[in-house]
């Protein structure tokens, strides 16, 4: 292993606003505590919070990195106390409390996954955001299963296109809604059964003739607002609506 530095580059945001507030700066070197590594970052994802948290729209929770950056691949270079699952060389990717945008990274050991032999580390640093989202909503909360109907709002999104693909891999049928044609080219082109323009169609009725009347069985909401009294009729009996977000209106208690 090369000797660690004491210092690293890293982005941050200098003030809110575009992408030009984003500036190289000098930190020291992040240590491992327990049950924590220290990844050498080779790719980190871009995600809507960090889109949001450059401009300023959303602050990082106490306690995490004020940097942005919610998902790494690279290599393992160091060993917190009690980190087990990982060795020293290791290349893993992993969901991260922020700090993903640096030259090294901690992440949590338990939490660290080894990444598949197939897949780049620039495809393997674009995953452990959405995938982890769209697996523990939709199939662990949801209970989506092979030959159900999964209805996604937001389709085209990070989230929806992970969606997407995960579902139709494990034999479920896929509705999204979509703001345009391109929108709709591309979830179709991903595997999508059905993409529907939102503007100009409407989704519960749209949803409807898909499923012969019957509904979705599993609905995967981030845009909140009027849909989700509107989810409520798109749904199949037993149908499981999993709200993820709130992208308008005001969220509800009871959701």
């Amino acid at each position: 292993m090369e000797k660690l530095p004491a210092q690293m580059t890293v982005v941050g945001i200098s003030k809110p606003g575009g992408p030009e507030v984003l500036i190289p700066e000098t930190r020291a070197l992040p240590v491992p505590g327990p049950g924590e590594i220290l990844v050498k970052v080779l790719a980190a994802g871009v995600n809507r919070p960090d889109v949001a948290q450059r401009s300023g729209a959303y602050p990082p929770p106490p306690g995490a990195s004020d940097l942005p950056g919610l998902e790494i691949a690279g290599e393992v270079v160091a060993l917190g106390a009690g980190a087990v699952r990982h060795k020293l060389g290791d290349k893993v990717m992993s969901l991260v409390a922020g700090g993903g945008y640096a030259q090294y990274c901690i992440a949590q050991d338990a939490q660290a996954m080894a990444v598949p032999p197939a897949l780049s580390m620039q495809e393997a640093g674009a995953i452990p955001e959405t995938l982890m989202t769209v697996w523990h909503n939709v199939f662990e909360r949801g209970a989506l299963k092979s030959g159900e109907t999964l209805l996604i709002h937001g389709g085209s999104s990070g989230i929806g296109t992970m969606a997407i693909q995960l579902a139709k891999a494990l034999g479920s049928k896929v509705i999204v809604t979509v703001g345009s044609k391109d929108k709709a080219d591309a979830c179709t082109k991903l595997g999508a059964d059905l993409a529907i323009n939102y503007k100009t169609e409407d989704f519960v009725e749209a949803t409807k003739k898909a499923t012969n009347g019957a509904g979705a069985n599993v609905i995967l909401d981030m845009v909140g607002g009027d849909y989700i009294d509107r989810n409520y009729d798109a749904a199949a009996v037993d149908g499981r609506i999993v709200q993820i977000a709130f992208l308008s209106g005001t969220p509800k208690a009871t959701v």
